[in-house]
Parts: structure tokens; C-alpha cells; sequence
């Protein structure tokens, strides 16, 4: 696969911002769930190294099943522009940019009128035929940080736990520490999207963060 041209000194992101907040958002949800789902099923209070292994199995799990699916839907992502690039190199200069418009997001369709379609179709032509396998280098420790966010979110759930001698106190700080990180996690997306009020877009967060993950301990998860 031939390289992407960038400046000197500017260096790529492996994951977007929105990604990297949501993985940690997954990792933090399924260890708080499992927590909750192990204390409401057992009669009494469980050893601190049973609520370790158990979130810390499930979001190792998880970790990995995101990880392949991040690189299948970038495979997917990838191979469908080359097919894309494919069909407006063997059309006609009007179906190429009909192509062209028709792979556009639908916000961006209307602002573009036919010489910046044709502009964007004659820049596309002179880039050379794209071969080989449409995953880098890059894409693979992309999905090895996604492997890691997902795990390591589930240390400040269950460490307290581990280090608490209480085992009410210790569940309950579990419990404020991931409200805190959910509301954390919320303002960074509403500053991310240029919200105005990134601390109520926070408190939303940590809401749905709760009813999610008491969804998912209803559901048997």
C-alpha cells in the first residue's frame, strides 16, 4: 500500500479522539457491570480476587473482539474506497462524478457543484491504482491500543476493591469513581463536538452510563 504524503513533523493519530473516549466508555461499563451483576448474584461479600479476575476477564475479552472489529471495519472501509476509485476510473467523466457525489456525506453533496466534482475526479485519476493489502502497519497498533484502553479502564473500577478492606465502602467507591470518569468522559466528547456546556453533556453521561449498565445487569449481563 503506498504511504499517505504528510508534513514533516505532523504525526498521525492512531485512533480519533471519539474513538479513544468510547473505548475507554466500553471498558468502564463492562467492568462496573460485571462488578454489579457478581455482587447482586452472590449471598454475600465476594473475595476482591474473584471481582478482579472477573472484570478483568471480560474486558480482556472484549478488548480483543473490538480490537478485530475495528480492523475488519477498517478493511471494509478501505477495500470499498478502491472499489469506488475503480468504478470512477472506468466511467465516464459525468458517471464518475455521479460516483464521486453519490460517496459523499449528504451534508457535504450540496456544496460542491460540477467543477469541484470534476476537480476532485480528475485529482482522484491522477493518484496511482491503490494494491496490495488495505491494512498498514498503523491499523495494527491502532487495534492494539484499543485492546489496552478497553482493559486498563477496568483498574480504577476494580482497584479500590482490591485495596478497601470494606466491602460496602469499596463497591460504593467503585461506583463514584466510574460516575466521575462517565462525566469526565462526556465533557471530552462535548468539547471534542464544540458543545457550549461540556459539563452538562458530562452529567448526561454519567447518567446513561448508569442506566446502561443497570440495562445490562437486568438483562442477565
Amino acid at each position: 500500500m503506498t504511504p499517505e504524503y504528510q508534513p514533516a513533523g505532523v504525526r498521525e493519530q492512531l485512533l480519533n479522539p471519539v474513538d479513544r473516549i468510547s473505548e475507554v466508555l466500553f471498558g468502564l461499563i463492562m467492568a462496573v457491570t460485571i462488578i454489579g451483576s457478581l455482587s447482586i448474584a452472590s449471598a454475600g461479600p465476594l473475595e476482591a480476587s474473584t471481582l478482579l479476575a472477573a472484570a478483568l476477564g471480560c474486558n480482556v475479552a472484549w478488548g480483543m473482539v473490538d480490537a478485530v472489529m475495528y480492523l475488519l471495519r477498517t478493511l471494509i472501509g478501505r477495500s470499498h474506497a478502491r472499489t469506488l476509485a475503480r468504478q470512477v476510473r472506468a466511467a465516464s467523466p459525468e458517471a464518475g462524478r455521479g460516483v464521486l457525489a453519490q460517496a459523499l456525506p449528504e451534508e457535504v453533496r450540496p456544496l460542491l457543484d460540477t467543477k469541484q466534482l470534476e476537480a476532485m475526479r480528475q485529482r482522484l485519476l491522477a493518484l496511482p491504482p491503490q494494491h496490495g493489502m488495505a491494512l498498514g502497519r498503523t491499523d495494527f497498533y491502532a487495534a492494539i491500543a484499543i485492546f489496552w484502553m478497553v482493559v486498563l479502564a477496568t483498574f480504577p473500577v476494580v482497584l479500590p476493591i482490591v485495596w478497601m478492606d470494606d466491602a460496602t465502602m469499596a463497591l460504593h467507591t467503585s461506583r463514584g469513581i466510574t460516575l466521575v470518569m462517565l462525566f469526565l468522559c462526556g465533557t471530552a466528547f462535548a468539547r471534542y463536538a464544540g458543545h457550549p456546556h461540556p459539563m452538562r453533556i458530562g452529567l448526561v453521561m454519567a447518567a446513561l452510563g448508569t442506566l446502561l449498565s443497570l440495562a445490562v445487569m437486568a438483562l442477565g449481563g
